[in-house]
């Protein structure tokens, strides 16, 4: 992504604007229903003077295996990167994959850290100039050692997995191979069942954890090998989706994810 002889984007014109936010006294649940309702992976965090302390992710729920609803968001809440209005999005994109995040604070300066809008990698890859998107085949950059569910286990031990694995979606995978689904942790908290199994994190206690077919997302979204970057881009663009399975004679052979897209564009 190299703007030379392209006109300068900065973040404010594509950033979201009034974003929901969670302040740090606020107690867990209440960020995991704000993210449930409004489909997000993650909230600003301020303070009582509307200053950003951080972001707290759909990842960071996951991880919150106490029992007690009165835990807060401030044992949970993450650095992130300073981005400002001004700055440019090659600049941007590139804090935001160092600091590995779908989606991070825009404040008003490095001083007053005041809250100001939301930037999405969303928002960045559709503002990527389609002349500036490498042309090359998604067999190039998918990951190809990808993880997998059967469809038969239960939430529990996925979302026990997809902690210790640090993944956003697991495909769905039966004993022949077929792949019809994929999970994320945004339907599994969106389920409700973000904290079966947390008094095992290996998901051995489960009975009563619904099994994994009942929260997958359907339809499963698949390209070849040899789709295009940018056609990949738009597929998951139109269909909002976080990542697609890369698929060649109905076997799965691999993953990319908007992070993966991403990186290939600022390289």
């Amino acid at each position: 992504m190299n703007f030379k002889g392209v006109r300068t984007v900065n973040v404010e014109t594509i950033m979201s604007k009034n974003p929901l936010c969670v302040n740090d006294n606020e107690y867990i649940t209440h960020a995991r229903q704000l993210m449930r309702d409004n489909f997000l992976r993650g909230l600003p965090v301020v303070d009582d003077s509307n200053r950003v302390l951080g972001i707290i992710t759909d990842q960071d729920i996951l991880n919150v295996r106490a029992n007690k609803s009165n835990v807060t968001v401030k044992g949970y809440t993450r650095e992130c990167p300073i981005i400002t209005p001004e700055m440019d999005i090659l600049k941007a994109s590139k804090l935001l994959l160092k600091a590995k995040e779908n989606r991070v604070p825009v404040v008003t300066s490095s001083t007053e850290k005041k809250i100001s809008g939301i930037l999405s990698d969303v928002d960045i890859l559709k503002n990527i100039p389609d002349s500036k998107i490498p042309s090359k085949c998604v067999s190039e950059i998918m990951t190809t050692d990808v993880m997998t569910i059967n469809p038969e286990e239960t939430v529990a031990k996925l979302w026990a997995n997809m902690i210790d694995w640090n993944y956003t979606g697991v495909p769905v995978v039966d004993n022949k191979g077929e792949v019809y689904g994929i999970v994320t942790r945004r339907d599994i908290i969106k389920s409700g069942h973000a904290r079966i199994g947390a008094s095992d994190t290996h998901g051995k206690s489960s009975g009563n954890s619904p099994k994994v077919e009942k929260i997958m997302s359907t339809p499963l979204y698949t390209i070849t090998p040899e789709t295009k970057i940018e056609q990949a881009i738009a597929k998951l663009l139109d269909n909002n989706i976080g990542r697609i399975c890369v698929s060649e004679k109905d076997e799965l052979i691999g993953i990319v994810d908007r992070y993966d897209l991403l990186l290939a564009c600022v390289k």
